[in-house]
């Protein structure tokens, strides 16, 4: 209304090289931005951050974000994502008492066996069958083995964004099912599985209370406020991974609706309304403050390439030769790095082409294009396993900066793609904030009014019909190639096939 200032929500990102934060209203106004980087210690399967870290970089963010216009006396709530898996362990009075083992470290190979032999039927019923050692489950463990009084002097579990929510509140938080779920979390009951803890020797005292994304979980208190420009007495909500804020950010938050990411790599999320058990273990699934399911998997391949391959090359020049050359009869899979694991898992996977290219141009065609199949295979993929495909696609990450690429994944798709103005993991957990404390009416339908609200449109692309049975061959050659080399199993390729087929 005129004259009436309007709410804001404020979302924080922790991200593995830096934290952002936006402050949006409640009809998708951007009003400020703020960002500070985060470092790393890496050295082969180990990567750490220093946990005091994350809370500077929360306060330097935010405080950006204010100055830059953000009202804080306007902001009605805020919400945090975090890195997927990363984990720390916490003293009692809430201080990290060992560092921050990131999203990647992997490190707890012997101890996700443990995991896996003595919680299978656990997983299975989860629908993802198997944890890896990067999960924070098996991390957990490794944690509990190096700090063998960490039981008796009460130190508990905490993820990542545990850390900023506890101080943000000052004091103890329960824990989302998102964050916590490759820690064990049951999102379905929301509760621990007891008996597989109880057999990995992990006592109930260790873990914090569960619960839904989108939960109020505190208020932020005065010495928090002081320190990051804030005002007591906002509301703290559960928040998510940042892959799910992402997709929250992308507006793809309706039953059938995907947000397909392609940037290093290609992920891929989607929303459902059951939980998909996915028998070869390659899809797995959050669940949505709305009640849904959001199964998703990540792929090796992706737009990490191109900067390996072509960095001495102008890509404004190089995508305006490759252009023309498209659909291409060169095949490339262009893994960034050496396995696959989504839409198939094979470990012993390599990048690989179907013959040498004729020029970078007509390579980096190919390299656009192998990424756009591998993008349909996907979608193939998680239709086999029964989740609905028929709504919105929406496409965010860096490699939509180059608009032949977008026209090309539509194309392949054979289906609209469209991609929102603003997408980005902390406009998510504004979405989160509004839905849980705005007036968005009902808990299963608030998510998907705030984020149609808040997540503004750029454009639409349409598919170009004269280019599909090319893209049909050229995919269906890619999936032989895929099949005699072992990684793709054959119901797959078979499944694929057939949605092919008008």
């Amino acid at each position: 209304m005129t004259g009436v200032d309007p709410d804001v929500w404020l979302g924080i990102d922790l991200g593995t090289q830096g934290v952002r934060a936006v402050a949006v209203t409640s009809a998708g106004r951007l009003l400020g931005t703020g960002s500070s980087p985060l470092t790393s210690n890496r050295r082969g399967e180990r990567h750490e951050q220093d946990p005091d870290q994350w809370w500077r970089a929360v306060c330097s963010a935010v405080g950006q974000t204010v100055a830059a216009g953000a009202d804080p006396r306007r902001i009605r709530a805020v919400a945090v994502d975090a890195t997927s898996g990363t984990v720390t362990l916490t003293d009692r009075n809430g201080r990290c008492a060992a560092p921050g083992l990131m999203y990647d470290d992997g490190r707890a190979g012997v101890e996700a066996e443990q995991v896996n032999t003595l919680g299978e039927q656990q997983w299975a019923k989860a629908g993802y069958r198997r944890m890896q050692r990067s999960w924070g489950l098996p991390k957990l463990r490794w944690l509990l083995d190096r700090y063998p009084h960490a039981v008796a002097d009460g130190w508990r579990l905490a993820h990542q964004n545990d850390v900023i929510n506890r101080t943000l509140v000052g004091h103890e938080v329960p824990t989302d099912t998102s964050n916590a779920l490759k820690s064990g979390a049951d999102a379905a009951s929301v509760t621990w599985p007891e008996h597989v803890f109880a057999a990995l020797d992990i006592p109930a005292a260790v873990l914090p209370d569960l619960v839904m994304p989108g939960t109020v979980i505190g208020e932020v208190c005065a010495g928090a406020a002081a320190e990051c420009g804030l005002v007591p007495g906002i509301p703290v909500v559960a928040g998510m991974t940042d892959g799910c804020a992402a997709q929250l950010g992308s507006g793809a938050t309706a039953v059938g609706s995907w947000n397909s990411v392609l940037g290093t790599t290609l992920v891929l999320k989607g929303v459902t309304e059951d939980l998909l058990h996915d028998p070869n273990g390659v899809v797995y699934s959050h669940r949505s403050p709305s009640g849904h399911w959001l199964p998703g998997g990540a792929s090796s391949v992706g737009a990490g390439l191109v900067a390996r391959e072509f960095a001495e090359s102008g890509l404004d020049r190089l995508t305006d030769e490759a252009a023309p050359l498209l659909p291409t009869g060169l095949l490339r899979y262009p893994l960034v790095s050496s396995g696959e694991r989504f839409p198939f898992v094979a470990p012993d996977a390599v990048a690989f082409r179907s013959r040498e290219p004729v020029g970078a141009a007509e390579d980096f065609a190919a390299l656009m294009q192998g990424a756009a199949y591998v993008e349909r295979l996907c979608f193939d993929y998680v239709d086999l396993l029964g989740a609905s495909t028929d709504g919105a696609v929406v496409l965010t990450g860096g490699a939509t900066r180059n608009p032949v690429w977008n026209q090309l994944r539509a194309d392949v798709l054979g289906r609209p793609v469209s991609l929102p103005r603003h997408a980005q993991p902390a406009l998510g957990m504004a979405v989160l904030a509004a839905s849980a404390c705005g007036e968005y009416g009902h808990a299963e339908h608030g998510l998907d009014r705030a984020a149609a609200a808040m997540v503004r449109p750029d454009r639409v692309l349409e598919p170009r019909a004269s280019h599909r049975s090319a893209h049909d061959e050229g995919y269906a050659r890619l999936l032989g190639l895929l099949v005699r080399r072992g990684w793709l199993p054959d119901t797959v390729a078979a499944h694929a096939r057939e949605r092919t087929t008008p």
